[in-house]
């Protein structure tokens, strides 16, 4: 989640909230803007994810023109796009600017200009039709801001349509970077001195279905691996399970520069409330592809996002959410309580109770807490390459989260043995 400072800002800030892609986003709009010549200006890079998220980021606006009122503060990401009348009618914001067009330097350069001239309640607002967006950027950050992996987005944009979601709305229809381009930035980031590289997207498996020859995700996972050997470690984001294509099933067996960690967009498991959810994935079908995958990859640990209080949701449904942990073995769990957005289908379905969905919440992250320890618990004793981060951090292979016991470069693969852990992370021997 962003944060908005108090301090003056003379040239240009992006303030972000919510996912890794609008992190990447945000450095992009740096770019253009700066280059662009505004000044004296904060973009407030929104989410829309839930209706929080939403007012964070109305409630940051408001805290950057208290503190500098001479400030332009202009409103872009997902929220911007779905809901930019939000945005438009408070009087502290100066101009809502779609997802589209937000990382171009001519969006950018208009704003400087209408700024200049004076900006009218009719030219406040500049959203088009995300769903006309039929390109995704090549969004390649070399480190994001000094951390020491650098996130490729190779795919932006979604075709489904999961009733609690309004992210399509946000983000327009699925769309590709030609794996040509990926390959050659993954290569010139490796011969940079990259150790690892994360593929992002919207919605990651999908990748390539509106390409030529519609390559798969497990292809691209291939052609990197194969044409660029100096790359140690390749990972991905978020996965939808039902998307996993065969190629990517044999990465995942035949190459150990894929990292042995997955995070599944599971949302629930029940198979009711996934038939409501929208979602094309079964329990049973969850279970056999995680059995699949173990089967190939033994020591693969896995991760998952879960939804809980989901309108119509019974105690008998979330108690299945909950065994759905162990019988897929999760290590780690993203959990969000059920956040109705307006426009959706989930949004006029019969709710839970409010403070239901809460006490679930609850649970499921008590439970991802308990998995988490029992996945720290299993790594004592282990030797793993653990990349350095800043902070006195590191990673394993399988991300888990490692204190060190000395200072290292960061960026640099060191052999670790794990000593134990203090319920959050591991510590290094």
């Amino acid at each position: 989640m962003g944060q908005a400072g108090a301090r003056e800002t003379e040239g240009v800030e992006v303030v972000t909230f919510g996912c890794r892609l609008n992190t990447l986003d945000g450095a992009e709009i740096q770019r253009a803007a700066t280059a662009a010549g505004l000044t004296r200006t904060v973009i407030v890079n929104s989410c829309a994810v839930t209706a929080e998220a939403v007012r964070q980021a109305r409630q940051s606006i408001r805290r950057l023109k208290r503190a500098d009122p001479a400030l332009k503060v202009v409103v872009t990401g997902c929220a911007a796009q779905t809901e930019p009348q939000t945005f438009a009618t408070m009087p502290e914001v100066d101009r809502v600017v779609g997802n589209g067009a937000k990382g171009a330097v001519e969006t950018w350069a208009e704003a400087r200009a209408a700024f200049d001239f004076g900006v009218s309640a009719e030219e406040k607002v500049k959203v088009d039709d995300i769903f006309a967006v039929r390109e995704t950027a090549l969004h390649m950050v070399d480190g994001m801001d000094g951390r020491t992996r650098a996130f490729v987005q190779v795919q932006n944009g979604c075709d489904h349509r999961c009733t609690f979601c309004i992210i399509p709305y946000g983000r327009g229809a699925s769309r590709s970077v030609p794996m040509g381009d990926v390959v050659a930035h993954i290569r010139a980031l490796a011969e940079g001195g990259q150790k690892e590289v994360v593929l992002t997207g919207v919605d990651l498996t999908s990748y390539g279905a509106d390409l030529p020859g519609a390559p798969t995700l497990g292809r691209l996972v291939r052609a990197i691996l194969r044409q660029v050997p100096e790359l140690e470690r390749l990972r991905l984001s978020s996965i939808d399970s039902v998307e996993a294509d065969a190629d990517l099933l044999r990465a995942l067996a035949e190459e150990e520069r894929l990292m042995p960690h997955l995070h599944l967009s599971l949302q629930s498991g029940d198979d009711m409330i996934l038939k409501r959810m929208k979602r094309r994935h079964s329990r049973a079908q969850v279970i056999a592809l995680v059995e699949e995958m173990r089967r190939l990859r033994p020591d693969l640990v896995l991760g998952a996002d879960l939804i809980a209080g989901f309108p119509t949701e019974t105690e008998a449904m979330f108690r299945n959410s909950l065994s759905i942990v162990d019988a897929c073995g999760l290590s780690f769990l993203h959990v969000f309580p059920f956040s109705a957005r307006a426009g959706t289908p989930a949004a006029r379905m019969p709710p839970v109770p409010g403070d239901v969905v809460d006490a679930r919440a609850r649970r499921l992250r008590e439970k991802g807490e308990e998995a988490l320890r029992r996945h720290l618990a299993a790594e004592i004793g282990r030797r793993h390459p653990v990349l350095v981060e800043r902070g006195g951090i590191g990673r394993t292979p399988y991300f888990t989260p490692v204190r060190l016991h000395r200072a290292a470069q960061p960026g640099a693969v060191i052999d670790l043995r794990i000593a134990g852990h203090d319920g959050a992370r591991l510590v290094a021997a």
